[in-house]
């Protein structure tokens, strides 16, 4: 059994900082099970440009507010405490920090090791079987 507390995360190496993004890694490949767990926080009036190409995400909305833009259909959804969102086709997306800060918890298949950044395209690298 594994037990995390978000409290013990911030400030250790599984707090991952970006331009308009704050990740705290939960659960990550090494912990063996099959997907990572991240709690983001996406500050009030951000605005990232992501594609993960190379993984599938859900993500779920727990405080805060914000909206996702998807650049195949030009849709643009509202996101809130209680939305879903899945990135089930490696959806190119554009996510905006709203006029609260997000908290969102997602997780990503296959797990990410947590030394990833986005590149140009806004993706993680895949794997490459190290942990």
């Amino acid at each position: 059994m594994k037990i995390v507390r978000v409290q013990d995360i911030i400030g250790s190496e599984r707090e991952v900082t970006g331009p308009g993004w704050t990740s705290r890694r939960m659960l990550l490949k090494k912990d063996g099970m099959g997907f990572s767990f991240h709690e983001t926080i996406i500050p009030a009036g951000a605005e990232l440009n992501l594609w993960y190409k190379h993984h599938l995400e859900a993500v779920y909305c727990v405080a805060g507010n914000g909206s996702i833009l998807d650049k195949a259909t030009g849709e643009t959804h509202q996101i809130e405490d209680g939305t879903l969102y899945a990135l089930d086709k490696h959806d190119q997306h554009t996510l905006y920090g709203g006029t609260e800060d997000m908290r969102l918890i997602c997780a990503f298949n296959p797990p990410v090791t947590g030394r990833e950044v986005h590149d140009e395209d806004g993706a993680y690298l895949p794997d490459t079987g190290e942990d």
